[in-house]
């Protein structure tokens, strides 16, 4: 059984957050800087990976990218999201680990790099790749991501999802049922939830990040509204004690997911009544709209001047 025995501290140290993105100065991550990406590439490639059970047959597999969740048993892996490729010698041992069945399945919960990076691999030991069809079709293209001044190649083909949905997929495997549901455009304008039933367990993707501002991808659809609106989707499904994976950070609970809608829903109202005033970027910025969050939101990966930004952007 999953216990939320970590310190702050500890999550930040040990957990994926940490690990993918956690040598990397907080400076290095404001909007604008075409580092950003290589940086986190490089960082996950001296990572340490990790994997602890979680509850009934769900690991979690840390260090690289977004937190991958594994769901074990006679049927074959199927795994949650697929980290960096550099890591793939450490995810494989993982992997390994858990049990010696073969990789059958993987889900992408959206198409950035640190959720996607590895589907070559996967698909190459034996996952069939299932995903949003806006995963597809941003990972079949070259995209660009503003914000990271950072535009990705095309993926090749073996990388590539290749059974794909608009709303709703659901698979029994292991003896668990699998629901997976699109979220409408949140993050990005692919993401998608994976709920674990019989285990439950939800992994959210990069519509929650536990303790830290979130990314907002607007070059691909994403916005503060529609990650407002993922959040209380979220919270709407979590009518019993259920686990919620995020996208980066420590698993929690109902409690935490509604602490992250009322910090989203705030800082929104900050910076609305601030650009609603003629406000500049720059004005918005000095006014300080996050600082009663920023102790806890503010300490890592996006800063309070990135995320008010980010919001400024979209309101």
């Amino acid at each position: 059984m999953y216990r939320n025995n970590f310190t702050r501290r500890e999550w930040f140290q040990s957990a994926s957050i940490a690990a993918g993105f956690g040598l990397i100065a907080p400076r290095l991550l404001e909007a604008g800087n075409p580092r950003i990406v290589p940086m986190m590439i490089e960082e996950s490639a001296k990572a340490k990976i990790t994997s602890r059970l979680l509850q009934r047959n769900i690991s979690l597999v840390e260090g690289s990218g977004g937190n991958i969740a594994v769901l074990s048993g006679q049927d074959g892996k199927l795994i949650v999201d697929a980290g960096f490729r550099v890591s793939k010698t450490g995810i494989k041992a993982a992997l390994d680990g858990i049990d010696g069945r073969p990789i059958k399945l993987l889900i992408n919960t959206h198409w950035h790099t640190d959720h996607t990076d590895g589907n070559e691999w996967l698909h190459e030991a034996g996952a069939t790749i299932i995903a949003h069809e806006n995963t597809r079709k941003h990972l079949a293209v070259e995209t660009r991501v503003d914000a990271w001044e950072y535009t990705f190649a095309a993926s090749p083909a073996s990388a590539l999802p290749t059974k794909v949905f608009s709303s709703e997929r659901k698979l029994q495997v292991n003896s668990s049922e699998v629901r997976m549901k699109y979220y409408t455009p949140a993050h990005t304008d692919s993401d998608i939830h994976v709920h674990f039933v019989e285990a439950d367990i939800l992994h959210v993707g990069d519509t929650w990040w536990n303790g830290v501002y979130p990314f907002i991808d607007y070059s691909t659809g994403g916005s503060i509204d529609g990650t407002i609106r993922a959040a209380e989707a979220n919270i709407a499904m979590l009518n019993r004690d259920i686990l919620v994976i995020p996208g980066h950070g420590e698993p929690g609970h109902k409690q935490d997911l509604v602490e992250f809608r009322d910090m989203l829903v705030g800082i929104r109202e900050n910076v609305a009544k601030l650009k609603r005033e003629g406000r500049s970027l720059n004005e918005t910025l000095a006014a300080k709209p996050t600082s009663s969050y920023d102790a806890k939101w503010g300490q890592f990966l996006i800063t309070p001047a990135m995320f008010t930004e980010l919001v400024y952007v979209g309101v």
